[in-house]
């Protein structure tokens, strides 16, 4: 059954928490969770980019370990995101799995400064994600908790914009400090637990719980049930699309093909995070004036026009502008996405939906680097990006017949 209460013009279903006129700001949960991402990220995202390296040079790693240690990590957080969100629905608490999980990301992920061996890596890196993988669909319904419906795309623009301003300043961060104050790459591993110490204070402090209606009495939780069709029909569209999503680092592999100076890469990936940053907010604010659907779809567009234009690219501007064009994508979709799932199921359900959400793209992205990298070792990279490109238009096309919800009675 399909979530009542749609507005025609911003195909959203209000519940009770956001009853009444719209609130004139965000309020503090929004903020508190963007700062905790903001700082998590500028933690993350100094060690990460260096993590490769060390690996291969410092404790001599192969690069089929590497690619376990990624796949393991990301699997892990993809299972957890479902469990976790569905028991924060179940115990009706959302903060505890928040503040949980940044904390075990923070304290582990610099650990790998005193790894001696590529497996305390991969230790250090699976309680990383797993950290994550517990706050992360906790997280996203607190967000949708804390929050009047009109404003949910907006909210999540928020939160998702500092999470890329953090991706942004990291790296940065990590250059500097390896390349002014010449220091070791296990000494910029041990200053990137400043930035995640501060997110552990903001979390704790800065983050409240939000009063929820208790379910009925003796229903308890369901893991998938509850949801509604269209949700799932929603899931669904997500999936094929994700199925064209590949790694971005293949947009990387493009770039250098079309000329970018491998030493360039970390700007034109800063580059990337900073137009997400930047489109972030009016993109989810967008959504919530002329509804998600447009959005969405616009957003898939951009980023059809954008890998097939990669498929056709051949000179190294055509990388820049865009890198550029694809920061403009997510700040299309990241926020409305993550506001339509809150939109379409009820809100006793929130934690486990964001879960499932999180788990179809885990599922999806795994299938689509192998397709997209079979296709460009047998056929070359035009024909990798353009069939991408196709099924983004595919999922684009679906999503104009998703069910709408029953109209406001």
């Amino acid at each position: 059954m399909d979530v009542p209460g749609n507005s025609p013009v911003h195909d959203v279903a209000p519940d009770a928490s956001g009853a009444g006129a719209p609130p004139a700001k965000l309020g503090r949960n929004v903020y508190a969770l963007g700062a905790v991402s903001f700082f998590t990220d500028v933690s993350s995202e100094m060690i990460y980019p260096l993590l490769p390296v060390f690996l291969t040079t410092v404790l001599g790693a192969s690069a089929g370990f590497i690619g376990t240690i990624e796949g393991a990590a990301e699997s892990t957080a993809a299972l957890l995101k479902l469990a976790s969100g569905w028991w924060s629905d179940r115990v009706q608490r959302r903060k505890p799995l928040v503040v949980a999980g940044y904390v075990l990301a923070s304290v582990v992920r610099p650990l790998v400064a005193i790894a001696q061996n590529a497996t305390q890596v991969l230790l250090i890196r699976v309680s990383d994600r797993v950290g994550k993988g517990i706050r992360s669909s906790p997280r996203d319904a607190l967000i949708a908790d804390s929050v009047h419906p009109s404003m949910r795309g907006k909210a999540f623009g928020v939160r998702n914009a500092a999470d890329n301003a953090g991706a942004l300043l990291g790296p940065v961060i990590a250059f500097a400090l390896l390349s002014w104050f010449h220091l070791s790459l296990r000494a910029v591993f041990w200053l990137a637990a400043i930035p995640g110490a501060i997110a552990i204070v903001v979390a704790i402090f800065g983050i409240r719980e939000v009063a929820r209606t208790s379910a009925a009495p003796g229903k308890k939780a369901e893991l998938a049930g509850g949801m509604g069709a269209r949700f799932w029909a929603f899931l669904a569209v997500i999936f094929i699309f994700t199925l064209g999503n590949s790694t971005d680092a293949f947009l990387l592999l493009r770039a250098k093909q079309l000329g970018v100076p491998v030493a360039l890469a970390p700007i034109i990936w800063a580059l990337l995070n900073g137009v997400k940053s930047l489109s972030n907010v009016p993109g989810g604010a967008l959504s919530d004036r002329i509804g998600r659907r447009p959005v969405l779809v616009a957003g898939w567009v951009v980023y059809a026009l954008v890998y097939f234009l990669f498929a056709r690219a051949s000179q190294s501007w055509h990388a820049w502008a865009l890198f550029a064009g694809y920061g403009i994508f997510f700040g299309l979709t990241e926020g409305t996405e993550l506001a339509l799932v809150a939109d379409v199921v009820p809100k006793e359900r929130r934690g486990a939906a964001y879960g499932w959400y999180y788990l179809a793209l885990g599922v999806g992205a795994l299938p689509a680097s192998l397709l997209f990298g079979v296709l460009w070792d047998r056929f070359g990279s035009p024909v990798a990006f353009s069939v991408g490109a196709s099924l983004a238009l595919l999922a684009a096309v679906a999503m104009l017949f998703l069910p709408r919800a029953a109209p406001a009675t």
